[in-house]
């Protein structure tokens, strides 16, 4: 654990404001949910919650199956970073998600891109994009986001259409249900 050197009092409702920098830093926003635990000599750990990164193991399976069905690389994240990644560019796996695409999943954008054209986007942060067609839909859980289905191709033959538009929404409806039960 590192020091920060701030100190917070509890209030009389029981709360803790936690600073802004720290919550910058670590982009904690309003409502994001987060995750107490406490540690064997009297600590209280906060960490952030992510409901889709819960499920790491059934998101690497899905995004191994729609790897399969679409031919194209598929990449599952929850609203911060890639947690799932099949069919190449592991290198994805654990970086934390663009602002552009944090932008498209909070307006609940679908996005269908070739490079070069103004609705194509970074994927991650700070890496160059290796790739030459993306599609993008926010899974959505309850009304609320909590990440993204990405399909992304390496290939110029042929464009991405409506059948890789209807396999991410099935995914991300999918997920969605999956995460409210």
């Amino acid at each position: 654990m590192k020091a920060t050197g701030i100190v917070r009092r509890i209030d009389d409702l029981g709360r803790i404001v936690i600073p802004k920098e720290i919550r910058r830093t670590l982009r904690i926003r309003e409502s994001d949910p987060i995750e107490i635990f406490t540690g064997r000599e009297g600590e209280i750990i906060l960490k952030k919650y992510s409901p889709i990164g819960e499920m790491n193991t059934f998101a690497k399976q899905y995004a191994e199956s729609l790897c399969q069905v679409s031919g194209h690389i598929a990449v599952i994240a929850d609203r911060d970073q890639v947690i799932a990644v099949s069919g190449g560019m592991k290198g994805m796996l654990g970086k934390e998600l663009s602002k552009e695409l944090e932008d498209k999943m909070n307006n609940r954008e679908m996005v269908m891109a070739t490079k070069g054209e103004k609705a194509f986007i970074p994927i991650v942060r700070g890496t160059a994009d290796e790739f030459s067609q993306e599609a993008i839909c926010p899974i959505i859980c309850e009304g609320d986001v909590i990440g993204a289905v990405v399909l992304i191709s390496t290939s110029d033959k042929g464009k991405m259409g409506e059948v890789e538009q209807k396999l991410m929404q099935s995914a991300a409806g999918f997920l969605g249900r999956q995460m409210e039960q």
